[in-house]
């Protein structure tokens, strides 16, 4: 349960629902209970009735007992009636107060749970697959649920009704009362038992599904893929396998729960006969009347479904434990990346990096070896080097999505460290090298950025990342949706949207991560023409393996194995003749080759 005790805030903020409801759950077993104490008077009527009505045999008064006899009944069969009725009312109380309680918990479990989501960085993405992350906030979330509504409702109405009943019965008779209920420790021993198996076998059931949800949602992203290679097939095999391993998982729980609740039938039918057996005992010995054995027998079928509950919640609360306790795993994790509580700033966009070193957390790869370099505000600066360099890792660490392991980053003369982290991201154009495009409409993946939709800014970005006219050529212009990671369009269509979303920002800093490498050269230069208007007097990064996208930068940084091996204009490294020569001349081999 310590697990579970996260939730106890929730039941603090909503103790207004919850209390009422355990009310409620105490009236309806008063209630429920009464019946039993009716049926016992009317038992015992019924008993002394028979034997008046035979006494009076061939007398005219036995006619006036036989309708007393039979109003008497009446009124105690309307009684019990009402009782009922009485009962379901207060029951129907008890769940509109406790089970919406659960539903609203589980709404504010998975905003915090969604938000909390946000907070962290981007090495926690790295480490996590999707369909874990959506598992833990859907199907966990439910299990939690069902703890924090059925379960809760059945375990306070179990424990409210069972001291209600035993009480009852040791008023009636001691004896009695202690055999029937014999059975019962007995059943306590096997549910505790159970519990521990139900928790393991839960856990493991989890994990299963998290895996399964994974791969079911990578390979739906990559059904283009699969296809391409008629891998349908094996990608089938998988599934079944991976469907296979947490169906037997499944099925090893569910055995339990098999044997669980068959047994415990058991045990209170076997109660049934001992009541039945010792109580006839003691109406020999006239301890007690035939009514109170009736009585007793009302007693124990009142216990059978919070018994059999019993064992459902015992399985309600396991589950839920483990999905808490996978919720709270994430839920405990605190972001590397932490935003001080500083007002924002509009930076001027001069960009530092003082012997900046960077080593991937989960990898241990180093990525950045004492990387320094300016980035002065108006200039456009571009990064050149091979696969892996670390041309990328430098344009995630100016958008801070990664902490430095050495040297640090200035921002306008100020460590990058102290910046409203939300204030200066909001400053910053990035288009990744991974273009990412929302399910929606091409100008709301536009205005991604923007609060307000306004057209004529939309357009006029799509303009300025020559993406308007091919937007136009389609069949909803700008209102034409784009299917999942942007399906629907081409590979320079998805980059040049992206742009544009970065662009109608208006940023003070622009970072073109390597998105220009599935764009012809002329459209790449009208691209380029228009950022430098756009972006005069502001910093812009251009990160690119292509010469032709950086020749005109004011300064290219050449990059290999995380360190800057040259730096200056294009001229002046070309007149090195050296890193970036070769690089110049192995690309304008390759294009005359293709040519």
């Amino acid at each position: 349960m310590k697990d579970l005790a996260y939730l106890n805030k929730f039941f603090y903020k909503y103790r207004w629902r919850l209390i009422p409801g355990v009310l409620f759950v105490i009236i309806s077993n008063v209630f429920g209970v009464l019946p039993a104490q009716v049926i016992r008077v009317a038992f015992d009527l019924v008993t002394e009735n028979i034997g008046m009505f035979q006494l009076f045999s061939g007398f005219d008064r036995q006619s006036v007992i036989y309708d007393i006899f039979g109003s008497s009944l009446l009124l105690f069969g309307v009684l019990v009636l009402i009782l009922a009725l009485l009962r379901g009312l207060f029951l129907f109380f008890m769940r509109q107060t406790i089970i919406l309680m659960s539903r609203h918990i589980e709404y504010d479990l998975k905003n915090e749970i969604y938000n909390h989501y946000q907070e962290l960085s981007l090495a926690f993405y790295r480490r996590h697959n999707t369909g874990d992350l959506m598992n833990r906030v859907t199907e966990d979330v439910s299990r939690v649920r069902m703890y924090l509504g059925p379960g809760i409702m059945y375990t306070i109405n179990t424990v409210v009704l069972f001291i209600m009943v035993i009480y009852a019965m040791l008023t009636v008779n001691i004896r009695l009362t202690i055999f029937s209920v014999l059975p019962l420790p007995v059943l306590a021993v096997i549910i505790y038992y159970v519990n521990n198996i139900i928790h393991f076998r839960s856990e493991k059931i989890q994990q299963r599904l998290s895996a399964l949800s994974s791969f079911v949602q990578e390979n739906f992203s990559g059904i283009r893929v699969i296809k391409s290679y008629v891998r349908e097939g094996h990608v089938r095999k998988s599934f079944a396998a991976e469907s296979e391993s947490y169906k037997s998982h499944s099925m090893e729980l569910v055995k339990v729960q098999a044997m669980f609740y068959p047994l415990m039938m058991l045990l209170v039918g076997l109660s049934n006969v001992i009541t039945i057996y010792i109580g006839g005992i003691e109406v020999m010995k006239g301890n007690i009347t035939s009514g109170n054995i009736a009585e007793f027998i009302v007693y124990l079928n009142l216990l059978t479904f919070p018994v059999i509950a019993l064992g459902w919640v015992t399985s309600l609360i396991q589950r839920a434990a483990a999905s808490q306790k996978r919720i709270n795993e994430f839920l405990h994790q605190r972001p590397e990346i932490i935003s001080p509580n500083v007002p924002g700033q509009t930076m001027k966009g001069r960009i530092e990096f003082n012997n900046v070193s960077f080593i991937y957390p989960d990898t241990g790869i180093q990525a950045l070896n004492n990387v320094s370099f300016v980035a002065n505000p108006g200039e456009m600066v571009a990064i050149i080097g091979r696969t892996g360099s670390g041309k990328s890792t430098i344009a995630n660490l100016i958008m801070r999505m990664y902490d430095t392991t050495g040297g640090e980053i200035l921002i306008d003369g100020q460590s990058i460290k102290q910046l409203n982290l939300e204030s200066f991201r909001a400053q910053i154009g990035f288009v990744p090298q991974e273009v990412f495009l929302f399910s929606d409409t091409i100008a709301n993946n536009i205005a991604f950025s923007a609060d307000i939709l306004d057209m004529q800014i939309v357009e006029q970005a799509a303009k300025d990342a020559a993406v308007y006219n091919n937007i136009m050529e389609l069949e909803n212009g700008f209102e034409t949706l784009i299917g999942e990671r942007g399906i629907t369009l081409s590979g320079g269509q998805k980059q040049r949207v992206s742009i544009a979303r970065a662009v109608v920002k208006h940023p003070r800093v622009l970072i073109f991560d390597d998105c220009l490498s599935a764009v012809d050269t002329r459209t790449e230069e009208e691209i380029l023409n228009n950022l430098g208007r756009n972006m005069h007097g502001k910093t812009s990064i251009i990160i690119s393996h292509r010469i032709s996208t950086i020749k005109n930068a004011d300064k290219i940084l050449v990059i290999d194995d995380g360190q800057i091996v040259e730096q200056g204009t294009h001229q002046e490294l070309m007149d090195r003749r050296e890193t970036y020569f070769e690089l110049y001349e192995k690309q304008l081999l390759e294009e005359e080759e293709n040519a």
